[in-house]
């Protein structure tokens, strides 16, 4: 039976970026006879703008049957001004919690092509290959109650709820432990537990848990020195385990290790299986329409795709390679160019994975 997947442009540079990803689909279904059947919706902005709301309830519909969901990105500048419960962000936030997507894999890979890159000398970031699992659907940006508020002297207030169940920290504590497992069997765990009570809980329930993985090596790190030493000295992480705010920010530093955030997929998975993958960068306004975006994180994470919900390594493989490839030929978007490159398209880009794919054939 043909696995179903379901694609949302979104906004800005997404519509652009998941063009090229479809190509690569599309050549896995001609060239590889991957059997998956696409359909299209929308999120954010450009369904706000359509239906009044950022995530329509045909987008829903269409999302919980699916096996897997490819994302370009959500906002930009001329959804600011909406009152916040219909920013495109909350499309996002949307799709996270209906789908109970609370586990968030984000590697950090340096390609050896990309080294001169990365804003940390080659040395620190050679070979550098990190995993993130941050918890998604929990935390402080879902945490009750929030908003803002006037005090008694006419001064306003805004606050939010940073809150943690042990459920939700013992499912993706039980995530991170089984990747970690698969790779070099150690796992830091990041925290603030010096200051905030719901994170004392976090390390707790993880040191717990840990019992049931002896062969994993468990490490807990608070989150400002964990944000230094991935500066100071990356290569000490395998796998990193850290909360929804906390991951959203080390992901993004992490990011800038690697070169370029145009670099690097992600995937959001729930119990089932079913996950959203998208690149981790975000609309990028400033250049959107303008055939610039680099489309290789949306292209890796289609590969993630194929290997975490749809159950196709072999081609994930191959996904991977085909942009290795590409990087070893010298063929670069903007974001990643350098003078003895050849600068590429957002489209002559996709066109090149495609290329090294059938070459791989």
């Amino acid at each position: 039976m043909a696995k179903r997947l379901v694609v949302l442009p979104g906004d800005g540079i997404g519509i652009e970026i998941v063009a090229e990803a479809e190509k690569v689909i599309q050549c896995l279904k001609d060239n590889y006879a991957l059997n998956i059947t696409v359909e299209s919706g929308l999120v954010g902005g450009s369904a706000y703008d359509a239906t009044g709301t950022p995530l329509p309830e045909e987008t829903l519909r269409l999302v919980k049957s699916a096996d897997a969901i490819l994302l370009g990105a959500v906002g930009g500048y001329q959804w600011e001004a909406l009152d916040i419960a219909v920013r495109p962000e909350k499309g996002l936030l949307g799709l996270r919690k209906e789908l109970e997507l609370f586990a968030n894999l984000r590697p950090a890979m340096l390609y050896e092509e990309l080294a001169h890159a990365s804003s940390l000398k080659p040395e620190l970031v050679s070979n550098l290959n990190i995993m993130i699992v941050r918890e998604l659907t929990g935390g402080i940006y879902f945490g009750q109650p929030r908003g803002i508020r006037q005090l008694d002297n006419a001064e306003r207030e805004g606050f939010n709820t940073l809150v943690y169940k042990e459920s939700e920290i013992e499912r993706i504590a039980h995530v991170a432990f089984d990747i970690a497992g698969k790779r070099n069997k150690k796992l830091c765990s990041v925290d603030k537990a010096n200051v905030l009570e719901a994170t004392e809980l976090w390390r707790e329930i993880v040191t717990d848990i840990a019992q049931s993985y002896p062969d994993v090596e468990l490490s807990h790190m608070y989150v400002d020195n964990a944000a230094m030493q991935l500066v100071r000295e990356p290569k000490q992480f395998d796998v990193i385990l850290t909360t929804n705010m906390f991951g959203d920010i080390l992901s993004d530093c992490a990011a800038m290790l690697t070169g370029s955030i145009g670099m690097l997929a992600s995937a959001s998975m729930n119990a089932n299986g079913q996950g959203m993958y998208e690149p981790i960068h975000g609309s990028a306004p400033d250049i959107a329409g303008q055939n610039k975006a680099n489309p290789l994180a949306t292209i890796l994470s289609v590969a993630m795709m194929l290997r975490y919900s749809l159950a196709e390594t072999a081609l994930a493989d191959k996904v991977e390679l085909a942009v290795k490839k590409v990087l070893a030929k010298g063929l670069r978007t903007a974001d990643i160019h350098t003078p003895d490159c050849q600068l590429l398209t957002t489209s002559e880009m996709g066109d090149a994975v495609v290329a090294a794919l059938i070459e791989i054939n």
